[in-house]
């Protein structure tokens, strides 16, 4: 038979049950630290990412610049891995697959990371580097001028002419290319995405 002093206590430990239990913020933090929604075009220019994720095409070089001829007639695939919010494109030339190209939203737009691996798989010393968008570009192309980590990287690495890089990405119904420029640079690759390929093996 339950006494009224068992009733008390009874009460009491569930109360104080309840105001040791975290609120659900705590439980559940990524609710407090979403990223603002995008911009239409910025919207957009993800969404035309997303509608390649667990595709790979074929491509090819088509700028002209001398340093980039051991590349011009290598083939290359590109292979678009959704995941999580982050969009992974891994990069292969030849049968280099050591790049990827990474794009990932921010609190004010949009950001590109290149990521550069050894055939083991281990991080090479120049990765990571990139940049965030400057402005809200177009549904179809957006840019990105090297930021503040990449540039120290750079300079570190004694890579002092790519401390002004722009890179840039454009994808349309048809195309997905992608650009580095800087005085006296040009690069362009562009990518047939109206003709899917197999999927490259995983480098490692």
């Amino acid at each position: 038979m339950i006494t009224t002093t068992s009733k008390v206590l009874l009460f009491l430990s569930v109360g104080l049950l309840f105001a040791c239990s975290p609120p659900k913020a705590e439980i559940e933090p990524e609710t407090q630290t979403s990223m603002p929604a995008l911009n239409g075009q910025q919207a957009e220019f993800m969404t035309a990412l997303r509608l390649h994720c667990g595709k790979a095409y074929g491509g090819k070089m088509v700028s002209d610049d001398p340093v980039d001829q051991d590349m011009k007639h290598l083939p290359m695939v590109m292979q678009v891995n959704c995941a999580t919010d982050t969009i992974r494109i891994p990069f292969s030339v030849g049968d280099d697959r050591s790049r990827t190209w990474i794009f990932t939203k921010t609190e004010t737009g949009l950001r590109l990371k290149h990521q550069h691996n050894h055939e083991d798989g281990s991080a090479d010393a120049v990765s990571f580097y990139g940049g965030d968008t400057a402005d809200m570009g177009t549904a179809t192309r957006q840019e990105f001028p090297v930021d503040a980590f990449s540039t120290a990287l750079f300079l570190k690495e004694g890579l002092d002419a790519s401390m002004s890089n722009v890179w840039a990405v454009e994808i349309t119904p048809i195309l997905y290319a992608y650009e580095l420029n800087r005085e006296n640079r040009h690069f362009r690759v562009e990518f047939d995405l109206t003709k899917q390929v197999p999927t490259p093996p995983k480098p490692w």
